[in-house]
C-alpha cells in the first residue's frame, strides 16, 4: 500500500501543478455544465410561461369576416393584426416568419349563420418551436369559441347542452412537484455521469500515453516497485479526481436548481443535501470501472493525441444507455439495474422524484459496477506486467 500511496501522491501533485488540466477537470465540467444546463432550463421555463399565458400576435387575413371571433380572442390576450391577403400571400407571410396567420374564408359568416361548419385556416410553420405553443393555444381558444356557439344553438332549440356530453371524463394527475421536475431534469443524470468520467480522462491519459510520449514510462517501470502497484496508484489518482468532480458537479446542480424558477410550472427541485448525498453515493461504484477502462484503453495507444481520440470514443459506451433510457422511457427492473451507468441513471431519477428504489436494486447496481471495476483493474494490472507494453 505504501508504493500505491506514493504513486497516488505523485500523480495528484503533478496534476495540481498543471493548471490548464486542473481548470478543465474541476472548473469547466463540474461548474460550467450545471450552469449551462440550468440556463437552458430557465430559458425553457420562461418561454413556456410566455407561450401559455403571455400575449400572442395573430395575423388575420380578412378580419372583417369574423368580428365576434376576434373579439373573443382579444379577451385572452391575442393581439389581432389585420391584413388583406389571399391564400397564396398568406402562405408567403408565414414563410417569412410572420408567426401564425388565421385566414377567414368568404363563406365563413354565411355558413356560421346557417348552422353549418364554418371553415377557418390557421397557417403556421410548426417546425419552429416558438410557434408550436402559440398554435396549440390558438386552437384551444377557437375550439372553446366553437363549443360556446354549439351550446347556445342547443339552448335556442330548447335542448340541454349536456346531451352532447354522454361521458364526463375527469383526468386526475397523481404526479408530484418532484416527479414533474424529474421529467424536466431528465438530462441531469447524463451530465453528472459524463462530467464525472471526463474529469478522470486527462489524468488517465497523461499517466499512460503521456508517460510513453515523454519517454518516462520505461524508467518508471524499472523502479523497484511491482508494476501492478504503479498502475493501481495511477488509477487511484484518476478515481480521486473523478470523485472530486462528482461532488462539485452535484453541489453545483443543487445550487443552480434553486434559482431557475421551477415553481412557476408547479414543479419542485427535490435536490436537498440528502438527495445530493444519495446521488454521490449512487455514482461512487462507477468510478473505479470508469478509471480502469480509460487507463486500459490509453495504455494501448502510442501518443497523447491518439489516446484522446480512442478514450473519447470509449466514453460514449457508458453514456449511450442513458440516451436510450430517455428515448425509450425505460423503467427500473432487476435486469436493467445490472447495466452500469444505466443503473446510476435510475438511482438519480428515483431520488429526484422522491421515490426510492428497492434496496435490492441498489445492491445490484453497486455490486455489478464494483465487480466490473475489479475485473478492469485486474486486467490493467496484468497488462503492465507485459514487456510488450514498452514496445
Amino acid at each position: 500500500m505504501k508504493s500505491i500511496w506514493r504513486v497516488l501522491r505523485k500523480e495528484l501533485r503533478e496534476t495540481l501543478r498543471d493548471r490548464r488540466s486542473l481548470f478543465t477537470t474541476l472548473i469547466i465540467g463540474p461548474l460550467l455544465m450545471p450552469a449551462l444546463i440550468g440556463t437552458v432550463i430557465f430559458m425553457a421555463i420562461r418561454h413556456s410561461g410566455a407561450a401559455s399565458t403571455g400575449p400572442i400576435t395573430l395575423t388575420v387575413a380578412h378580419a372583417e369576416r369574423a368580428p365576434r371571433l376576434l373579439d373573443f380572442l382579444r379577451q385572452y390576450q391575442v393581439r389581432v393584426r389585420p391584413v388583406n391577403a389571399d391564400r397564396a400571400r398568406a402562405r408567403r407571410l408565414v414563410e417569412r416568419q410572420q408567426g401564425p396567420l388565421l385566414y377567414v374564408p368568404r363563406e365563413f359568416g354565411t355558413r356560421l349563420a346557417a348552422g353549418k361548419p364554418a371553415p377557418l385556416r390557421l397557417y403556421a410553420d410548426e417546425s419552429d418551436r416558438s410557434v408550436q405553443g402559440k398554435v396549440e393555444r390558438l386552437s384551444t381558444l377557437i375550439g372553446l369559441y366553437g363549443g360556446t356557439i354549439a351550446r347556445l344553438r342547443l339552448v335556442a332549440r330548447g335542448l340541454d347542452p349536456q346531451l352532447l356530453v354522454p361521458i364526463a371524463l375527469h383526468p386526475i394527475d397523481t404526479s408530484t412537484p418532484q416527479s414533474r421536475a424529474a421529467l424536466t431534469l431528465g438530462m441531469l443524470s447524463y451530465a453528472i455521469v459524463f462530467t464525472m468520467l471526463m474529469s478522470g480522462l486527462y489524468i488517465a491519459i497523461d499517466t499512460t500515453a503521456g508517460e510513453r510520449e515523454r519517454g518516462s514510462l520505461e524508467p518508471l517501470l524499472t523502479v523497484p516497485v511491482e508494476r501492478e502497484h504503479l498502475v493501481y496508484g495511477k488509477m487511484l489518482a484518476a478515481c480521486v479526481m473523478m470523485f472530486v468532480s462528482l461532488v462539485l458537479t452535484v453541489a453545483a446542480f443543487a445550487v443552480t436548481l434553486r434559482h431557475i424558477g421551477l415553481a412557476r410550472l408547479g414543479m419542485s427541485a427535490n435536490f436537498g443535501p440528502g438527495v445530493a448525498a444519495g446521488i454521490v453515493l449512487g455514482c461512487l461504484p462507477l468510478i473505479p470501472a470508469g478509471a480502469a477502462l480509460m487507463t486500459l484503453v490509453a495504455s494501448y495507444t502510442r501518443s497523447y493525441r491518439e489516446a484522446q481520440t480512442y478514450v473519447g470514443l470509449v466514453l460514449l459506451v457508458p453514456t449511450l444507455p442513458l440516451i436510450f433510457a430517455s428515448i425509450l422511457g425505460l423503467q427500473p427492473r432487476a435486469a436493467l439495474m445490472a447495466v452500469p451507468s444505466l443503473s446510476q441513471h435510475f438511482i438519480i431519477m428515483s431520488l429526484l422524484r422522491g421515490e426510492p428504489l428497492p434496496s435490492g436494486y441498489v445492491v445490484i447496481s453497486a455490486g455489478v459496477s464494483l465487480a466490473l471495476g475489479a475485473v478492469l483493474v485486474y486486467l490493467a494490472g496484468r497488462l503492465y506486467r507485459r514487456e510488450r507494453l514498452l514496445g
